[in-house]
C-alpha cells in the first residue's frame, strides 16, 4: 500500500512542483501523525518531521478555519475587570456530622498527616515502595511425568509435567511480565542416592528442563536450586556420615558439579541452598574454571530452619528421613548470626543475598539491606502461602488483598525481588486482572 515511507497519493513524483508537495504533505491531520513514523520517513525525504510541523505552523495560504467557542480571550478579561465576573459552581459546603457528635475547638497541630491520606490520588502520589511483575520469581515444582499433579498442601500448586505443563505455565506468566522462574525438581526415589550423584548428570530433570525453556524462551531468566535434598537418600542437603553428621566439604564438592551441570544447560543463576560453609566461594571457582564468569550466585544467605517449609518438603518428597536440619540451617531466634553468612558470602562472590522464610523474617530482610549493597531476594515460603490460602478458603481473610501487602511488605523490608508462589496471581491483579 504504501511505498518508500510515504501514503500512495503523497508519492514524490507525483507532485507538479515541491510546494504543492509539502503543502498536502502538510495537511495530515493528528490522527494520522498518531500512525507509524515510518509511513513518513524515507531516505528520499528532503525534510523532518519537525521542519514539516514548522512549515504547517506558518502556512499564510491555510484558510481552515478555527471554531469559536464564545468570546475572544480579549473580550473575557476586559469582561472581568469590568466586574462581569462568569459564574462558576459554588464552594462546597462541609458535610455534616452525625447526630451528638461533640462540638469541641480544633487541636492546635501543625502537622496533619492524614491531610496526604485523604485521596487515592494523593495516596499514590506519595506511595514509598512499590511492586511490579518485574520484582517476581515464580517457583515451580516439575516432575518426570506428562501429567500436572496438584500438590494437596498448597492449593492452586501442581506439580508440572516438564515438557507441556511447564511451558504452558511459563507462557502465563511472561504474559503478565512475569520473566523470572526457579526451577525444583520431584526425583524418582530409584534416582536418590546417599551421595545425591543425580544432581549433576546432564541429562537430569533440570538440565533437560533448562534446555527445554531456553530453546522455547531465549530471554526466560531461569534460577536453579543447587542442594542435594531432591536427590538424597537420607532426605538432607548434605552427604550423610554413618554417626548421623553432615559432612560439610565432601557435599561442597557435589553442589559445585551441580551447579556447573545447571550452567552448562543454560541456567542464569545458580542458587545455593544448601547452608554448607564455604560453598559460595567453592561454587564460584567452579563456575569461571568452567567459563562461566557471567552466571551469577543467589546464596541462601540466611536460611533458617524453619516450620513454614512443610508443605513444600510434601511437593518434592523431600522431607529428612531422620532428624532435622538444625546443624546447617540457622536458628529462628538468632539476629546478628545473619551478619557474619552475610560477610562471609560477600567476601565468596555472591551476587544476591536471599532470606527464607520471608514474612516472618522482615527484621531479617531490613538487617541484610542495611548492611550489604548486594541486591536482597526474599523467599515467600509454602508455608505462608498455604496459610494465606487456607484464610481465603474459609473466608477469614480477604485472599488476594492479603497476598498483595504480604508481597508489598516484604518490598518495603528491602527485598528487591521476591521468590512466591504468588507471582502469576499477583502479577495478574497487577495488570488489572480477574482470574
Amino acid at each position: 500500500m504504501f511505498k518508500e515511507g510515504y501514503p500512495n497519493s503523497f508519492q514524490p513524483n507525483s507532485f507538479p512542483n515541491p510546494k504543492s508537495k509539502l503543502h498536502l504533505l502538510l495537511e495530515i491531520r493528528p490522527r494520522s501523525i498518531m500512525m507509524a513514523s515510518s509511513m513518513f520517513y524515507s531516505a528520499n525525504m528532503p525534510l523532518s518531521m519537525p521542519q514539516m510541523l514548522r512549515v504547517r505552523a506558518s502556512n499564510t495560504n491555510d484558510n481552515v478555519p478555527i471554531k469559536k467557542m464564545g468570546m475572544s480571550d480579549a473580550e473575557c478579561e476586559a469582561a472581568v475587570v469590568a466586574g462581569n465576573i462568569p459564574e462558576a459552581p459554588p464552594a462546597p459546603s462541609k458535610p455534616a456530622a452525625p447526630a451528638g457528635t461533640p462540638m469541641v475547638p480544633s487541636l492546635s497541630l501543625c502537622r496533619r498527616p492524614r491531610r496526604n491520606r485523604r485521596s487515592p490520588s494523593l495516596r499514590s502520589a506519595f506511595q514509598e515502595t512499590s511492586l511490579s511483575p518485574a520484582n517476581l520469581v515464580y517457583p515451580l515444582f516439575i516432575h518426570e511425568g506428562e501429567e500436572d499433579t496438584p500438590i494437596g498442601a498448597m492449593p492452586g500448586c501442581y506439580r508440572l509435567g516438564w515438557r507441556h505443563g511447564l511451558i504452558e505455565e511459563v507462557s502465563k506468566a511472561r504474559d503478565v511480565g512475569v520473566n523470572s522462574i526457579v526451577l525444583f525438581p520431584k526425583v524418582p526415589d530409584a534416582l536418590k542416592s546417599s551421595t545425591g550423584d543425580e544432581a549433576y548428570n546432564e541429562n537430569g530433570l533440570v538440565p533437560r528442563t533448562i534446555r527445554l525453556l531456553k530453546d522455547k524462551y531465549p530471554d526466560l531468566v531461569i534460577y536453579t536450586d543447587v542442594a542435594l535434598d531432591p536427590y538424597s537418600s537420607d532426605g538432607h542437603d548434605g552427604i550423610v556420615r554413618e554417626d548421623g553428621v553432615i559432612m560439610n566439604d565432601e557435599t561442597v564438592h557435589q553442589l559445585c558439579k551441580q551447579a556447573v551441570a545447571q550452567a552448562r544447560a543454560g541456567a542464569d543463576v545458580v542458587s545455593p541452598s544448601d547452608m554448607m560453609d564455604g560453598r559460595v566461594g567453592a561454587i564460584r571457582a567452579a563456575l569461571d574454571a568452567d567459563g562461566f564468569q557471567h552466571v551469577s550466585i543467589m546464596s541462601y544467605t540466611a536460611k533458617y530452619a524453619s516450620s513454614f517449609y512443610g508443605p513444600f518438603r510434601e511437593a518434592l518428597d523431600s522431607n529428612p528421613r531422620f532428624g532435622d536440619k538444625k546443624t546447617y540451617q540457622m536458628n529462628p531466634a538468632n539476629y546478628r548470626e545473619a551478619l557474619v553468612e552475610t560477610r562471609e558470602d560477600e567476601s565468596e562472590g555472591a551476587d544476591i543475598l536471599l532470606v527464607k522464610p520471608g514474612l516472618p523474617y522482615l527484621d531479617i530482610i531490613r538487617l541484610l539491606r542495611d548492611n550489604s549493597p548486594l541486591p536482597i531476594a526474599a523467599y515467600q515460603v509454602s508455608g505462608e502461602y498455604s496459610m494465606i490460602k487456607a484464610g481465603g478458603v474459609l473466608k477469614m481473610i480477604d485472599e488476594e488483598r492479603v497476598m498483595m501487602e504480604s508481597l508489598m511488605c516484604l518490598r518495603r523490608a528491602g527485598a528487591d525481588i521476591i521468590l512466591s508462589y504468588f507471582a502469576l496471581q499477583a502479577a495478574r491483579c497487577l495488570c488489572g486482572e480477574k482470574r
